[in-house]
């Protein structure tokens, strides 16, 4: 593939790369340097205080993010997406790469960028969301982080399956592990904190819980009633882990626990444990089926009991094997190859405008599809 000018937007909220908590921004980051390596010209849209070495042009301030959750966090990000389509007008770009989702997606549309546009669903796609994309599916070209993300949703025309990929060098690794379990999630009841403490109760190893409780009633209502009564020297939460505390933990527990109550789109945290060469134990559901390798990354287990039992497992699981088998399938270079692809097909079935006047180019037929 040739040399392309590419804009990348990301979400207002946080620096790329994040400093603490950040899954997209980290992906940003990490295909960001791997698209600057292979000798792209790469401008990344983000929020203050993103590292200059991407081309940053910061359009948000870096207190914004105390408006995430709020109700002041619609008319920032509107602000924020009319200031980066305003200026993507302005200049030329052969792709535009959306990490933004529907505000991006739909701000695009409207203002009618005229430069093909990839845009990548990090998050659920439920019966709403859908429906949204049934309405641009053919202006967008649209990457899915996994396989489980698109269930329910087959019948949009996905450009690709794109996994998000973490830099296994800059994890710290450990062969030796501590007797004790570890989550690494955000408190909410989708993330299956109570069922990490049951698992580890059975078990009978001291847990470690990881992350800031979300903001939300349902959340903190989650975590006085179902959390806190717990919490001793068996349970340990950890409120905001970061940088090296962060590596430290995933590198020395005996296992990551992930008895997600949701079917999330993919979990970068599994990824992140894998990659420090500890085992995850997850129950199969969204992305875990495609994540865990079983016997070789972790293993799956539908119950609180199952997982426990796995526990005595563990000791099947090379943390170098591990390790490698991570880093062979989740890196950047994988991904950057997935996306150059859906650069490259996004371009091709790119269509100039009917008419003069005409808002918003529209995508030609995808490849394999019969003409109108």
């Amino acid at each position: 593939m040739g040399r392309l000018r590419i804009a990348m937007v990301a979400p207002p909220w946080i620096p790329v790369p994040p400093r603490g908590y950040g899954g997209i921004e980290l992906v940003v980051d990490l295909l960001g340097r791997e698209l600057l390596r292979r000798g792209h010209d790469l401008t990344v849209f983000a929020c203050q205080g993103s590292d200059p070495e991407l081309n940053v042009v910061a359009l948000a301030d870096d207190d914004w993010f105390n408006d995430l959750g709020t109700p002041d966090q619609r008319v920032r990000e509107a602000t924020y997406l009319r200031r980066v389509y305003q200026f993507i007008k302005g200049d030329q770009f052969d792709v535009v790469h959306e990490h933004t989702e529907y505000p991006g997606i739909m701000l695009a549309h409207t203002l009618g960028v005229p430069f093909p546009a990839v845009a990548t669903m990090h998050g659920r796609i439920g019966p709403k969301e859908h429906d949204f994309l049934r309405e641009v599916e053919r202006e967008i070209g649209l990457v899915a982080i996994s396989e489980a993300q698109k269930v329910g949703s087959e019948d949009i025309h996905w450009d690709a399956v794109v996994h998000n990929a973490v830099d296994a060098q800059s994890l710290r690794f450990s062969a030796r592990k501590d007797d004790f379990l570890l989550q690494l999630a955000r408190i909410t009841p989708d993330k299956g904190q109570h069922v990490a403490i049951e698992v580890a109760r059975q078990a009978n190893l001291p847990l470690v819980l990881a992350g800031k409780v979300d903001p939300d009633l349902r959340s903190r209502e989650y975590f006085t009633t179902k959390i806190r009564p717990y919490l001793g020297d068996r349970v340990t939460w950890i409120q905001n882990v970061v940088g090296e505390e962060k590596k430290d933990l995933l590198a020395r527990a005996r296992a990551m626990l992930f008895p997600i109550a949701w079917d999330e789109p993919f979990g970068l945290a599994m990824v992140e444990a894998m990659a420090s060469g500890t085992p995850v134990l997850a129950f199969p559901r969204g992305a875990a089926r495609e994540l865990v390798d079983p016997g070789v990354t972790g293993f799956l287990g539908d119950t609180a009991e199952e997982l426990a039992q796995l526990v005595g497992r563990l000791g099947e699981i090379d943390p170098e094997r591990c390790r490698a088998s991570v880093a062979e399938r989740f890196n950047a270079g994988r991904m950057a190859d997935g996306y150059e692809a859906a650069y490259e097909l996004a371009m091709s079935s790119y269509a100039e405008p009917l008419r003069p006047g005409h808002t918003m180019r529209m995508r030609g037929p995808r490849r394999g599809e019969p003409s109108p």
